[in-house]
């Protein structure tokens, strides 16, 4: 290579060294002589980072990005532990002139022309003043141990989960042989996209989401106000006086008590209770808590000494294991064996519930550098779990209409939510597959698919009818029952295996409708609009599943009608009936008893007369056809006589309809008279079926 070009390769590289360090990005808040100590991580993208540090000045400065400065202005927590109080807050206020440039103020006296070379430096140090603005907070006296805590954006954590089925830690065989339980691991993966080095940090996540919205704080805001012109001294309308009574002076306010000294529970002052895990007891409990004091009015206090503890957090020491992870993503788990409990369950997060949200706190302190990631064990324990079938038709699946999936099913014994992630799945030392938990309150029992199952399947069909009658209401003589729409869904599951296979449907629940003897272990889960229906299906066999749902409805009836016997009979032998009705009812039923059987004999005697009546019609023609035909004389006998029967067998008829008409009239009035009487406006419940 000749020596020009190694002169130009040379240039080139300085120069883009160069642009590199001038395009670095620096820190999102920046703070001399206040170390980052604490960092709070939600999952709604935003994080609370708290700072402490002693300072000897009457000024603190922070250098906050523009537009992270609406954010920190309109979450700045100071909390004075003690020493002197904050007096006020500055900022610089970007003001639009129309030029599109922002001026500095001139700081530095006289005008003065800067050179070309000057002009670059100054161009570039502008560049990167814009990027940052100044916020000063103004203290009186000159000692101050601060701790200042303010809300960023910041990625949200995200946990991912490994279930082993069937397995435990420190049990061993005994936890294996056990099919009902599994070994939970929960992990947060964290990203620090900060612009500046996270070291020595007290991590917590928190599984919840505060409402957060962006603030604009910093920019100035002047509304519209009204416009006064001035019309001379007319008086448009008549003013509205407003009365004052006489009332007795107020007294003097008390004076105020001198202000409590920071450590102790003085007035004047509010406490912060901050949990500390324990590092000497198994599985992150909290051993103390430190109380930090919110000064509520400017009182001039000796400054304390910190401890040796204290003194050697602010120098960025701490005890305890360091954890540091890399942005590279986590080694992927041998296949020939389970992920492992840890053996020092102490490293493990101290799980704890506040304001109805779940906080995870690392009990050690983590470094994380900038532009990087690290995953953080959060919890590992055995939980109840198995591994089952469940069918659960989805659309993404064409298959899963016919065939199960293959499910992890376990529940979240912990204290706290788990949050939705991925989750991996293993079992005697083989990876499963992969599914979603969804968010899983403390108690909440979860169904994960990872795989999809061909040996089961599953085909489903249905029917609809009415059944039975219950009494609704009976008031002014009308009778209403309640009947049930009952639509039968069966499912006929064939096992194609050599093992009996456990099987969830998951059954799409009809609105309006409740689960009628549903099978023992049915989960009718009302949020989702589905029941999970378990099934035992044989070895090389089918098993059908009926699932009986039912909606109540209404109708009007004739009390002669068999449904209304049905109702009142089941009303009447029902404990739970109201005696006075029962006993109305058991008057009026006795009528019926009578009543029922006269109309049906009315009826059915008056169907034979229509038929009588018609037949002798028919007889009468014929006879008036063969009445010249001589050769005819036995038919004509044969009819005759038929007639002749017929006749007088009408005649019985409407004699017998005459009496059951009056019997009838008779037996109706009584009944209306005492079915009037009777006013029933609440049904009985409909007794459910135990599963």
């Amino acid at each position: 290579m000749r020596r020009n070009d190694v002169a130009r390769a040379g240039s080139g590289l300085l120069l883009a060294l160069t642009l590199l360090a001038g395009c670095a990005r620096g820190p999102d808040v920046d703070a001399s002589g206040l170390a980052l100590r604490r960092v709070v991580i939600y999952r709604n993208g935003v994080a609370y980072f708290e700072r402490r540090g002693l300072v000897d000045a009457d000024q603190v400065t922070f250098r906050v990005r523009k537009e992270k400065v609406g954010d920190f202005l309109a979450t700045l927590a100071v909390i004075e532990a003690g020493g002197s109080s904050v007096r006020s807050a500055s900022f610089p206020v970007e003001v639009d002139d129309g030029s599109g440039e922002d001026e500095a103020p001139d700081e530095l006296g006289p005008e003065v022309t800067p050179t070309p070379k000057d002009k670059g430096a100054a161009a570039g140090e502008k560049r990167r003043d814009d990027e940052h603005e100044k916020v000063k907070l103004t203290l009186d006296g000159r000692e101050h141990d601060l701790v200042v805590g303010y809300v960023a954006e910041t990625p949200v954590w995200r946990p991912s989960y490994r279930l082993v089925m069937g397995a435990g830690g420190a049990q061993g065989a005994a936890q294996r042989a056990d099919s009902k339980q599994a070994h939970l691991q929960a992990w947060g993966i964290v990203q620090n996209l900060s612009g500046e080095d996270w070291k020595g940090v007290k991590l917590s996540l928190v599984a919840g989401a505060p409402l957060a919205f962006q603030a604009t704080l910093d920019q100035a805001a002047i509304p519209p106000r009204p416009v006064v012109s001035d019309q001379g001294e007319v008086i448009a309308s008549v003013p509205t006086s407003e009365t004052t009574l006489a009332a007795e002076a107020a007294p003097p306010p008390p004076v105020a008590p001198a202000p409590a000294a920071p450590g102790d529970a003085g007035e004047g002052y509010a406490f912060i209770e901050e949990a500390e895990p324990d590092m000497d007891k198994g599985g992150g409990s909290l051993r103390s808590a430190r109380r930090s004091a919110v000064a509520t009015a400017p009182a001039a206090k000796p400054m304390p000494k910190l401890s040796d503890r204290e003194e050697a957090r602010a120098g960025g020491q701490h005890a305890g294991p360091q954890l540091k992870r890399s942005a590279a993503a986590p080694a992927p788990l041998p296949m020939a064996m389970n992920p492992s409990p840890p053996r020092n369950m102490s490293a493990l997060a101290a799980v704890a519930m506040e304001a109805g949200t779940t906080r995870y706190d690392i009990p050690f302190p983590v470094d994380i550098p900038d532009k990087s990631a690290t995953m953080v064990l959060l919890l590992a324990r055995q939980v109840p779990g198995e591994s089952i079938f469940l069918f659960a038709p989805d659309g993404g699946v064409p298959a899963s209409s016919s065939h199960p999936f293959r499910v992890a099913r376990f529940t979240n014994d912990t204290k706290g939510l788990l949050e939705r992630g991925p989750i991996a799945v293993f079992e005697n030392g083989a990876f499963l597959g992969q599914g979603m938990v969804e968010p899983l309150p403390p108690g909440a029992t979860t169904t994960v698919p990872f795989a999809l199952e061909r040996g089961l399947a599953v085909d489903t069909t249905r029917e609809e009818n009415a059944e039975g009658a219950r009494l609704a209401k009976i008031e002014g003589g009308a009778l209403e029952i309640e009947r049930d729409w009952v639509t039968h869904t069966k499912y006929a599951v064939r096992n194609g295996g050599d093992l009996a296979a456990r099987t969830l449907v998951k059954h799409p629940r009809l609105h309006g409708t409740r689960l009628h003897a549903p099978p023992k272990g049915t989960e009718d889960n009302v949020g989702t609009g589905s029941a999970l229906v378990p099934i035992d299906v044989p070895r090389r066999g089918t098993a059908v599943l009926d699932v009986d749902e039912r909606r109540l409805f209404r109708q009007q009836i004739d009390w002669l009608d068999q449904l209304a016997d049905d109702a009142v009979q089941g009303y009447l032998k029902d404990p739970r009936a109201d005696a006075a009705v029962a006993k109305q009812l058991g008057q009026a039923w006795d009528i019926r008893g009578k009543l029922r059987p006269a109309i049906d004999e009315r009826d059915r005697i008056l169907a034979e007369q229509q038929r009588l009546e018609q037949q002798s019609h028919e007889l009468r023609q014929n006879l008036r056809a063969i009445e010249k035909n001589k050769t005819a004389d036995e038919l004509r006998r044969d009819l005759t006589d038929r007639l002749a029967k017929a006749s007088a067998r009408l005649d019985e008829i409407t004699k017998r309809v005459i009496v059951l008409e009056m019997q009838i009239n008779e037996q109706q009035i009584r009944f209306r008279d005492l079915t009037n009487e009777i006013k029933l406006l609440a049904p009985l419940a409909p007794v459910r079926a135990a599963p």
